[in-house]
């Protein structure tokens, strides 16, 4: 019999973004109709407007996502290493993410050569966030660890993620 092995070491997930975690809430990620579920692809032309997220948790509970490419600009280099593409807060449990305090605005996959992996991490709050978060100024060389950590989240609660590549551009004649 074969062990399972998890889709987010596999992935890489774990290591490049993320340590080990222990997953305790449900988060449902869709764009469109299309269910995300770990490595499956995702073309970006579905994938301009923000996906539908539902999470589980207790409705008191207050959650942050982030979602990040660790393959800019290029999966053999990865000199930007994380793009963050979306900062949300104060996302209320059992609810949806459009419910939250945008921090930082989606921009959706635009892999400019390979296959990337965008890797949605989802964090409990010990409580709402004060005031008022600031953006990161730039959005290339972020750190998913040290925002959980300046923002004291822990270890995270959820993590999806979905691969894309550029995809042909339409030619007509």
């Amino acid at each position: 019999m074969a062990a399972k092995v998890d889709p987010l070491v596999v992935g890489r997930v774990i290591g490049d973004v993320v340590d080990m975690f222990v997953p305790s809430v449900t988060m449902s990620v869709h764009f469109g109709t299309k269910h995300v579920t770990n490595g499956c692809d995702i073309k970006p032309s579905i994938a301009t407007e923000p996906p539908k997220i539902t999470l589980g948790g207790q409705a008191t509970d207050f959650y942050a996502l982030v979602m990040t490419d660790p393959d800019a600009p290029s999966p053999s280099e990865p000199t930007m290493r994380e793009l963050v593409h979306w900062i949300v807060t104060d996302i209320p449990g059992r609810g949806n993410v459009a419910r939250g305090k945008e921090i930082l605005g989606y921009v959706g996959p635009r892999p400019p050569v390979g296959i990337h992996r965008y890797i949605l991490v989802l964090f409990q709050q010990k409580a709402p966030m004060p005031g008022m978060l600031q953006p990161p100024v730039v959005r290339s060389h972020f750190c998913t660890r040290l925002f959980a950590q300046q923002l004291d989240l822990g270890a995270p609660v959820a993590t999806v993620y979905f691969n894309a590549h550029k995809e042909p551009a339409n030619r007509k004649r």
